[in-house]
């Protein structure tokens, strides 16, 4: 298999769908590196750090359920406990409403509507007053660093009204940036501690943070956009907003981390040493009703045999039902099978047409 997943790597290097990938598939980690690591640089290696952005979610997840697990949070606990800034959120009276048509929410935001892209916070996926409100304040999402600090960022989401009553609709992303910033206020320690202390060390994640030490920036790879004639270089290698020290608090912001971190990571879940069965199975269970599941929700067909656990997609039919997995924004992806089998791939690439299709072929591998 390992062949296979080497061969699917190099045709789609030598097609310009990327300059080089690396990417393990099976129950143990077996390391593939194949391309370069800028268009016609130095070899791609297996042990380069990558800006995982959304797979970030799984991350945040497990610690917060960690930190349920100990008594620390709960589920259903409203999140103005540690963010007064959401204590009296407004809710349009309807989706594509103007901005002064809003009531008082009814219920609080909890960590379970975090976890579920169910805050009423999110991507707008039509032009609507609240999506060009987002737009005007920059908190539309993309693949470009955040660009002003937690509380700036936090203070800026809280003027703008909520989507849809909290727990009552779905809307992707923005949840998780709360998300982080509540496991920033929650402990004295901060996020940094919460993650180093439920996730990063006791899975063995050396690698992985929201910056790279500057002893270690040389193995952060270049990020890149396709352009009609190649590959523009929108971040650069070992430098930028990546590397330490933080230009800001950065709680809200994504990671950066490694092959073999990440699958450190999902060994670590699927076997239970991170948190126990039940919120494991939790997490990678369907958590949202189907009345939810709307087309107007994110892109068009994503709730075809699709459901959303906690930080994760959950396959809900077909061959793959019970697959669990999720995307980063430049070209990293994981999914993993009941079986146990993990699927990673790190590419350096934003999203296109080209690495979706990647994503598609490598959907369809089985370990052997």
């Amino acid at each position: 298999m390992s062949d296979v997943l080497h061969d699917l790597l190099a045709r789609h290097v030598e097609a310009g769908t990327m300059p080089g990938a690396v990417a393990t598939l099976g129950h143990e980690l077996t390391p593939i590196a194949v391309g370069s690591a800028a268009p016609g640089g130095e070899p791609l290696r297996s042990d380069a750090i990558f800006r995982i952005q959304s797979m970030t979610k799984a991350v945040t997840s497990v610690a917060a359920l960690s930190l349920v697990q100990d008594g620390i949070l709960a589920l259903d606990d409203p999140i103005a406990t540690w963010m007064p800034e959401l204590a009296e959120p407004q809710v349009l009276l309807r989706p594509d409403a103007p901005l002064a048509e809003t009531r008082p929410a009814r219920h609080p935001i909890t960590v379970r509507h975090l976890l579920t892209n169910g805050s009423g916070y999110g991507m707008q996926t039509s032009d609507t007053p609240l999506n060009r409100a987002m737009a005007d304040a920059g908190m539309i999402a993309g693949a470009e660093p955040v660009d002003r600090g937690a509380d700036e960022w936090l203070a800026t989401l809280a003027s703008l009204p909520l989507t849809f009553e909290p727990g009552e609709g779905w809307r992707y992303h923005h949840s998780f940036g709360l998300l982080g910033i509540l496991l920033d206020r929650v402990t004295d320690g901060g996020i940094d501690e919460v993650l180093t202390s439920t996730v990063l060390d006791p899975a063995g994640m050396p690698d992985t943070g929201f910056v790279v030490p500057r002893d270690q920036a040389h193995r952060l790879v270049a990020a890149f956009r396709r352009e009609a004639d190649g590959f523009e270089e929108t971040e650069p290698a070992g430098a930028g907003f990546s590397v330490a020290p933080a230009p800001f608090d950065v709680s809200h912001s994504e990671l950066v981390s490694t092959l073999a971190d990440y699958h450190a990571f999902l060994r670590a879940l699927v076997d239970g040493r991170l948190i126990g069965e039940d919120l494991r199975d939790e997490l990678r269970t369907d958590q949202v009703p189907g009345a939810l599941k709307t087309p107007d929700s994110f892109f068009p067909g994503f709730w075809d045999g699709l459901g959303w656990g906690y930080g994760v997609s959950v396959v809900t039919g077909g061959p793959h039902r019970g697959r669990f997995g999720w995307s980063g924004g430049l070209g990293t992806d994981f999914f993993v099978d009941p079986d146990g089998t993990i699927c990673i791939v790190m590419m350096q690439v934003e999203m296109d047409e080209r690495v979706f299709a990647l994503l598609g072929e490598l959907q369809e591998m089985r370990a052997g």
